[in-house]
């Protein structure tokens, strides 16, 4: 295609992700489902354009603006309390998911060698913080459970790479060494934290000598870009480093940044999230074409690989229920939480982390940028793609169900999240009052917070509020002023400033 026609089938792509997210809502399906299949029919109807993936590219203009904004809104205080349970999903289930896929691999397929099978493993073993953010972020899971899952996925992708980096080194030379293997897994893990540590700081320093917001979001998303090619280029990881750094940023934005540049923060980041991640998606689905190109198409590619695919996929899922429910420290750590959860079963609770293992772009890059002369890279290929396609199709659209039905909210959180809500829209609307005397046409406090987001839209204030937490993890309404409302009980100062 002439660049011309690739501009133009960009934008026919960002067209499409407008209906398939309608199409999302209107069936109550995840839209990352709605999207990979609206890329797989892309890719089977005729006249379509063959999308050449490069995954070196995909990893470094989607990867880093959309780990940087997880991060970034990743609650610290909840991130930092599950530490060694990520530290378990991240490191321990993805490396049994690697074993586990090879032994299965090399039983199947003894002709190959075993690190033929543990490259296919370290390939499909990490859940991927894209399509994990994707289908959590519509769901209403108890905050414990959402903070192990997302910091699994914005960290685990470092320990998947490392593996998939030795297995192929041990395949195309014959050579494996554990002591190199643990050291520059040490390496990448270390020097990646240390590198986003630094671009986080140097961040900081400069972002708070800017006044306008555009400049502000602007230097943000370039720290996103410099944070993980920085990384890249002392060969740690990219990922690491600029989680690092977002959650640098994050922990510091009520000293960096004012109410009016995080508002409009917010709305940049979720639109360009938003069709970043779509595209994404998308891309996934169409590079079905290219696939089914080098198998030789569907029914010649069932023929062959149906049963190795089969196996691997349903490997890739067993092992982390086997991971999770053996893992009786994981599991304690999953129920050590505030009051009211003693009700909940700790094997819905594991049954329901089990099943939230969706695989994405990590997973078709890792199979994507494997030599042409690999061993079975046709196979690894088509497993790779079957096993992005299963976990986000069937267990992401199945998940939502699954959580109402196993009943993983207690009444008691559930009720807390309400009553924490409403009292949020009455601060929201006592400090507006107090500030800006514009409830000329409201009636009088306290409202109920039906009237008072009624009263804030009619009004135009209240609109760029939004719930966080400060520095010192005080939960914090942040108007679109400079007030910062903490959350005092009623007999509690109503307005602080920062």
């Amino acid at each position: 295609m002439t660049s011309e026609h690739t501009y133009e089938f960009l934008v026919l792509l960002m067209m499409a992700t407008i209906v398939l997210e309608l199409v999302a809502r209107r069936l109550r399906l995840p839209p990352a489902a709605a999207l990979i299949v609206g890329g797989l029919v892309l890719a089977l109807t005729p006249g379509v354009p063959e999308i050449d993936i490069d995954p070196s590219l995909i990893m470094l203009v989607f990867l880093p603006p959309l780990l940087m904004s997880s991060a970034y809104f990743t609650v610290w205080g909840d991130f930092k309390r599950y530490l060694s349970g990520i530290a378990s999903l991240a490191l321990g289930a993805v490396a049994f998911t690697t074993l586990a896929v090879g032994v299965v691999f090399h039983l199947l397929l003894p002709q190959f060698p075993w690190s033929v099978g543990f490259t296919l493993g370290a390939i499909v073993s990490p859940p991927d913080a894209v399509a994990a953010g994707a289908v959590l972020e519509r769901l209403h899971l108890p905050s414990r459970i959402t903070a192990l899952l997302e910091g699994e996925s914005l960290v685990n992708d470092a320990s998947g790479l490392v593996l998939l980096r030795f297995a192929v080194a041990a395949t195309l030379t014959g050579a494996f060494s554990i002591t190199d293997a643990l050291t520059s897994l040490a390496w990448v893990t270390v020097g990646g934290v240390l590198v986003g540590l630094c671009m986080g700081w140097i961040g900081l320093f400069v972002i708070g000598r800017l006044r306008d917001s555009e400049l502000i979001i602007t230097a943000t998303l370039l720290l996103a870009a410099l944070s993980y090619i920085g990384a890249e280029k002392v060969a740690s990881s990219g990922v690491l480093s600029t989680v690092t750094t977002g959650l640098l940023l994050g922990w510091h934005q009520h000293e960096t940044f004012t109410a009016e540049t995080r508002v409009r923060a917010q709305a940049f980041w979720k639109a360009l999230v938003f069709l970043m991640e779509s595209l994404l998606f998308i891309l996934i689905g169409l590079s079905l074409r290219g696939v089914l190109g080098r198998i030789g198409g569907v029914q010649q590619g069932m023929m062959a690989f149906e049963l190795p695919v089969l196996a691997v996929v349903v490997t890739v899922v067993l092992a982390r229920f086997a991971w999770l429910f053996s893992a009786g420290s994981l599991g304690r750590l999953v129920l050590r939480s505030p009051r009211g959860s003693e009700g909940i079963s700790s094997i819905s609770t594991t049954a329901v982390m089990s099943w939230a293992g969706m695989r994405g772009v990590v997973t078709l890059t890792g199979a994507l940028s494997l030599p042409a002369m690999f061993p079975s890279r046709d196979l690894i290929l088509v497993s790779a793609f079957a096993v992005i396609i299963v976990t986000v199709l069937l267990q992401g659209s199945t998940l939502g169900p699954l959580v109402t039905l196993l009943r993983i909210v207690s009444p008691e959180e559930q009720r807390s999240i309400q009553e924490n809500e409403a009292l949020a829209w009455r601060r929201v609307a006592e400090a507006q009052y107090l500030n800006t005397g514009r409830f000329n046409h409201c009636p009088e406090l306290p409202m109920e917070p039906s009237a008072i987001r009624d009263c804030s839209s009619s009004t135009g204030i209240g609109l760029g509020s939004q719930l966080t937490t400060s520095r010192i993890g005080i939960p914090t309404i942040q108007l679109r002023s400079s007030t910062s409302i903490p959350y005092w009980p009623p007999s509690k100062p109503v307005v602080q400033r920062f």
